[in-house]
């Protein structure tokens, strides 16, 4: 992780890769539309990983939080090219670091195949499981 910079700032967001990234290669996301795309980033709290020394961005996140009692975490993502250099443990780290002051009862995610990297967060698994409802998931 040595040199990433992390920032919450919006305007240094790269929209176009954003999209690329999650419409085309993150299981969840697929075939999501830059539309619908930008109206996600616009409604959360972004966060975006940056490389030293040109400054591309290179790994996403974004939660859904009222800042209050609950967040939600979601759209974690790290360019192929640079996986497996802790940018995503550094990632979700600054979110939930990020989150701390707020005071918030839980942060929430979902994931299929990474639950090793968020449980070095300190992430677990949901102890009564059967009390959680959804609406509209198939």
């Amino acid at each position: 992780m040595t040199g990433y910079e992390i920032s919450t700032d919006p305007a240094r967001l790269d929209l176009a890769k954003i999209h690329y990234w999650l419409s085309t290669d993150a299981y969840w996301a697929l075939g999501r539309s830059r539309e619908k795309q930008d109206q996600a980033v616009a409604g959360s709290l972004n966060f975006g990983v940056y490389e030293p020394v040109s400054g591309e961005q290179v790994a996403y996140a974004r939660v859904i939080t009222d800042r209050a009692t609950f967040a939600w975490l979601c759209d974690v993502y790290v360019d192929r090219s640079v996986r497996g250099n802790g940018l995503g443990v550094a990632l979700v780290e600054a979110v939930r670091d990020e989150l701390e002051p707020c005071g918030l009862r839980r942060i929430m995610l979902a994931t299929e195949d990474a639950q090793g990297m968020y449980r070095k967060v300190g992430f677990e698994p949901l102890t009564h499981p059967e009390r959680w409802m959804t609406l509209g998931l198939q």
